[in-house]
């Protein structure tokens, strides 16, 4: 009786440790988003296929490479010279953040959403990593959710924590305080690999991660499934890059200085993350489980569709939101993102239990990486082309609303794509 009481009280300890390690996580990502966003609200949506190339070919570079360093060292080494490598990074654009006026926000911003892509890469990927080693696939179901949930409320306290300190410290020193949540994060995270090596010496957590790029690309080809869920990549991050264009546009004329810019963008993922924790928590937990992880497709493509008509009547103007006069711009881009994480995203994870171990980790890994930054490069690249041609923003939401439209027959098929397991078989 003791041991399984001891057992459950270092589950308890794990699990509450590594919620609020991806706090910290999420808290420094979302603390560097709006830095990072505020460099596009300067320069306008012109710049934006610059910035998503570089990150595109960056994206195809670091993947395979990603994949070599976890293959070659232990984890624990990738965690601590990594975690640290990008703490080091963020104090070393202080300087360049200070000086933003100085060196441009063009120049600036190409090398800043490369390094903010591979952040993303290494950081939450080797984080997931970590997990994975730490807790058994039995205790993984229990305790993954309590550790995303950590997660959200980082993303909600990041911009939070930026709302309080951008007027009183500036741009630049947020990234001082990001860097000391991630390290915070790195602490907590050694200490959990030290103690899960400790209490188990047979699982080191040194073992390769295994998959590649190429095989991904193979998985695509070959199943139905893969090639819908790549298509509504496409077309939903094509509403979803749409909206950010869109927005930047809109922040390069409205908002003069850096801090007024950080400070918008800031505001707008707070929105955006409360907005899909409270989907997370009432109504996709529903639709999920009373009629299946198809219509948490659907539904936020529907909701796309009338966004963007609604944007094409109003263009600039603001629309009331709870009594309050809101840019319909900002609105759409808030919903679009909201419903991306809070209902798509949970959907498609959960549909992708329903195919082979190597589609879900190997041909995943290729659309939400490759295919995804690949996305965001032609729809600006398109969206660019379109503004020479003339298009206003009342022609261009016409656009995005044709593309929710194929993303929304491409969410049935593949909500319900022939060769999905059947629940049955699943659960089995």
């Amino acid at each position: 009786m003791s041991s399984i009481r001891s057992a459950a009280t270092r589950e308890g300890a794990e699990s509450g440790l590594s919620a609020l390690a991806f706090f910290f996580v999420m808290t420094s990502y979302y603390i560097i988003r709006p830095v990072r966003d505020q460099l596009s609200g300067a320069v306008g949506s012109q710049s934006l296929p610059l910035f998503y190339g570089v990150v595109f070919a960056v994206m195809l570079l670091f993947t395979p490479v990603f994949g070599w360093l976890v293959a070659r060292f232990s984890r624990r080494r990738m965690l601590a010279w990594s975690y640290s490598f990008f703490a080091v990074c963020q104090l070393a654009f202080v300087p360049a953040f200070m000086a933003q006026d100085r060196v441009g926000a063009r120049e600036l911003g190409v090398v800043f959403f490369a390094w903010g892509s591979v952040f993303n890469l290494f950081v939450v990927s080797l984080f997931w990593s970590v997990m994975a080693d730490i807790f058994s696939s039995e205790r993984a179901r229990r305790v993954f959710s309590l550790i995303a949930l950590g997660g959200m409320a980082g993303a909600i306290c990041g911009p939070l924590l930026t709302r309080l300190l951008v007027h009183w410290l500036g741009v630049a020193p947020l990234l001082v305080v990001s860097a000391l949540t991630l390290a915070a994060a790195l602490v907590l995270l050694l200490h959990l690999s030290a103690h899960h090596e400790q209490a188990r010496p047979g699982r080191s957590g040194g073992e390769a991660i295994g998959g590649s790029l190429w095989a991904g690309v193979r998985e695509l080809w070959s199943r139905p499934f893969l090639r819908y869920m790549a298509l509504l990549m496409l077309f939903g991050d094509g509403v979803g890059t749409l909206a950010y264009a869109l927005v930047a546009d809109y922040a390069k004329l409205h908002f003069a200085g850096n801090v007024a810019r950080t400070a918008f963008y800031n505001d707008l993922d707070l929105a955006t993350n409360t907005l899909g924790a409270l989907l997370q928590l009432t109504l996709t937990r529903w639709l999920l489980v009373r009629f299946g992880p198809g219509w948490g497709l659907v539904l936020p493509s529907l909701v796309n569709v009338a966004l963007l008509l609604t944007v094409m009547m109003v263009g600039h103007g603001s629309v009331a939101v709870l009594g309050t006069t809101i840019p319909a711009l900002a609105v759409m881009m808030v919903t679009t993102r909201g419903f991306a994480y809070g209902m798509t995203k949970p959907a498609v994870d959960a549909l992708y239990t329903r195919v082979p171990r190597e589609t879900r980790y190997k041909g995943k890994n290729f659309v939400e990486t490759a295919v995804w930054r690949f996305g965001d490069f032609a729809v600006t690249s398109a969206v660019s082309g379109l503004r020479l041609l003339g298009a206003g923003i009342s022609g261009l939401a016409l656009a995005g609303a044709g593309v929710a439209v194929l993303a929304t027959w491409v969410s049935i098929r593949a909500g319900w794509s022939p060769d999905l397991a059947s629940e049955e078989k699943r659960a089995a």
